[in-house]
């Protein structure tokens, strides 16, 4: 069936139906070529939704039904406010005197802000920013919303606003020091973050996400597949820096140093990680040290606290780790105790009782994270970083993780969330995660959102969204199907972003977000509205087969030369992507169409640096054997950009050439397990990272010096 036969017009009631609950019928690809959506797949969507519309009845009934919710709300469930002004909000019917009460976040009553004209509530400009519970009634209809009062954008750092910023890039886990259990942790943050300010004159470093992973071994090793975003990986935590370490007897210290001793040799393995080794070994020190010292009185206090603060939430995860970990892991057989429980069954609630120390340990885990992480912040700050550290969300989690058991109502569990086919991945993709149900957000208010958010910038200056088009449309595959036959579902926009408004101004922080790919002009525009920086990469910044001037970039954005889905510059410039896909068996086109194309763009690339005198001809002229100096000139372009945010990569400092992931595998290629090495493929440790000569002369272009 063509293009053309499956579309259908307008005021089609499938279309119709499909349009009340945000899934698109159609859209524009990357090339700017309307595509239009199956019937097929509209029906299997809107059935992940929750709404029936196999045939013409289940149609015609669902839409009575949406029509007759719609008209039967009294007060919208999630109702937003720019700070500062009065807004108007439509209530339904009305039958009587409208009673209404605002509750701040913090507890104070503030109903006098608020009145009711005819059908219409004013809510007025005082109401200061936050989260706040509006209840309305008019004796016959009742209801309680959420009030989000956000500020119109996110306000620039003045250390920002003075003049543009640079950092570096890094996967954590793959820079490690000798002091590592095999992979790199919090405290080698620490380290990276002070030597990136005092020795390279860095302001910020983006990391990885770091999520919580499985609470035992086999570990997933991608960080954009967590089992929660709200909580912590523990997989970082450095036991020695524990404070109760050094209470430790000498017989528990001879225990964990043996421990030590049996994954420490593999901090110089530089061809791939043992994620599971290090956490094996790690996770036994860490529960010698959580069962054998006792908590001071002033310890103890600052754990209960952060104990009632996670709340529900926390319990939740820490009762998922708890099941895993004596259960096994979870799957999506019927029998599983991950179909079969709930945190409040009475079997896992039999489960906590039996195994208290197990419990708490899940507790004190990520209680201990928390604060190592939240060191290496206050570091940042310390040595003078503008922002410090960059933390990473990941679009989603994993179908059987925490955030999915812990609240499966919040998630649509008929499909997943990936991309459409385009230039770079040709057969679309799918990440196989969950999407975040859009009506559950809005009947709860942004709950879940508003806790991620405020979760990560408990502990960093920025974050970076993996993804942002999500925070407008996520492009939902139906399971089963392959990648390309999907469609976008549609999400309120104006909702996530008054979180991320309200949760930066508290911290004075800023929201970057990947805006690449397949973007519609409005989004880009609704981000820049709100003060959320989009992201630029050098090598996608091409028109009609030449380079753009970085003069032309956007000022609100960060600049990269290169992402953690491409490989490092030097192996870009070498045709690692080249090679890597045909292997893996990627490429929809022929193999020497992709290398004659990827040739191309390399010659422009090349012509493109020499023009504007950033590269010399003579290195153009003699490519092989300079490689720095071609590296080098591609962040000299982005220097000189008007850009706020410029960013360079640890890889491309060090001279790596190996890609970190290759989108469209799993266990094809070792994603996310290659460890930190220079181009000779000799380890770099983290304490030593700064000092190379290569990393100063690429740290002096950044710095706008040479």
């Amino acid at each position: 069936m063509s293009e053309q036969e499956t579309r259908r017009s307008a005021d089609n009631a499938l279309h119709e139906l499909a349009e009340l609950y945000g899934v698109a019928s159609e859209y524009e690809d990357q090339q700017g070529t309307p595509r239009y959506i199956t019937d097929d797949v509209l029906v299997r969507v809107l059935g992940d939704l929750g709404v029936s519309a196999r045939d013409e009845k289940e149609v015609s009934r669902s839409l009575k039904t949406a029509r007759q919710e719609k008209a039967d709300e009294f007060c919208p469930p999630t109702i937003l406010q720019i700070l500062g002004e009065e807004t108007r909000v439509e209530l339904g019917r009305v039958d009587g005197p409208v009673t209404v009460r605002l509750v701040l976040e913090d507890g104070r009553d503030m109903s006098r802000s608020v009145r009711c004209v005819s059908s219409v509530l004013l809510v007025g400009a005082d109401v200061p920013m936050g989260y706040h519970t509006l209840s309305v009634s008019d004796g016959a209809h009742g209801a309680d919303s959420t009030l989000i009062t956000a500020p119109r954008r996110i306000p620039l750092p003045q250390s920002v606003a003075d003049h543009p910023r640079w950092g570096w890039m890094a996967q954590l886990y793959s820079v490690r020091s000798k002091d590592s259990w095999g992979i790199g942790d919090f405290c080698d943050l620490q380290q990276l973050l002070k030597d990136a300010a005092s020795k390279s004159g860095a302001d910020f470093m983006l990391i990885n996400p770091i999520h919580a992973s499985e609470p035992v071994p086999p570990l997933t090793p991608s960080p954009y597949f967590p089992d929660s975003r709200t909580f912590l990986n523990p997989i970082y935590i450095r036991p020695e820096a524990i404070p109760e370490f050094a209470r430790l007897d000498s017989t528990d210290r001879a225990r964990i140093a043996d421990l030590l001793a049996k994954i420490a040799p593999t901090d110089a393995n530089a061809n791939v990680l043992d994620r599971d080794g290090c956490w094996d070994s790690k996770q036994k020190a860490l529960r010698i040290i959580h069962d054998q010292v006792k908590l001071t009185p002033e310890r103890a206090k600052e754990f209960k606290g952060f104990v009632q603060s996670g709340g529900e939430e926390l319990e939740g995860f820490a009762l998922w780790c708890l099941a895993y970990s004596w259960w096994g892991a979870p799957t999506q057989d019927e029998g599983s105790w991950f179909r079969r429980e709930s945190p409040s069954s009475p079997s896992i609630q039999d489960l906590k009782q039996e195994h208290p120390d197990d419990f708490g340990f899940c507790l004190w885990l990520q209680w201990v994270a928390d604060q190592q992480l939240s060191a290496a912040q206050r570091t940042s700050k310390a040595v003078g970083m503008a922002v410090g550290l960059m933390e990473d969300m990941a679009v989603g989690v994993n179908p059987l993780g925490a955030d999915v058991w812990s609240h499966p109502s919040r998630y649509a569990s008929g499909a997943t969330v990936g991309a459409p086919p385009d230039a770079f991945n040709q057969q679309g993709q799918n990440w196989m995660q969950p999407p975040l149900d859009p009506n559950e957000l809005r009947k709860s208010g942004y709950r879940a959102y508003r806790q991620l958010v405020h979760g990560m910038f408990a502990h960093c200056g920025a974050i970076r969204i993996d993804h942002a088009l999500g925070l407008f449309r996520l492009w939902w595959i139906p399971n089963g199907s392959p990648a390309s036959q999907g469609t976008y579902v549609y999400y309120d926009h104006d909702a996530m972003l008054s979180i991320l408004a309200i949760e930066a101004t508290r911290v004075q922080g800023m929201v970057i977000g990947e805006d690449l790919g397949v973007v519609p002009r409005f989004a880009s525009k609704a981000l820049a509205d709100r003060g959320v920086l989009g992201t630029i990469i050098e090598w996608f910044e091409q028109a009609d087969g030449e380079f753009v001037d970085p003069a032309r970039y956007r000022t609100y954005a960060l600049a990269a030369v290169t992402t953690h889905d491409l490989p490092p510059t030097a192996g870009y410039l070498e045709y690692e992507h080249v090679r890597l896909r045909e292997d893996l068996g990627l490429l929809v086109t022929s193999p020497e169409e992709f290398e004659r194309s990827a040739r191309q763009e390399h010659a422009a690339m090349i012509r493109f640096l020499v023009s504007h005198g950033w590269l010399s001809p003579r290195v153009a002229g003699d490519e092989e054997g300079h490689l720095q100096e071609i590296v080098e000139a591609m962040h000299r372009a982005i220097v000189h950009s008007p850009c706020l945010l410029r960013v360079a990569a640890l890889v491309d400092g060090v001279g790596e050439k190996r890609s970190q992931n290759q989108p469209g595998t799993v266990d094809e290629y070792p994603n996310w397990r290659v460890p930190l090495a220079d181009g000779d493929g000799k380890v770099v440790y983290a304490d030593q990272v700064f000092d190379l000569p290569r990393i100063q002369s690429l740290a002096a272009v950044m710095r706008g010096e040479d």
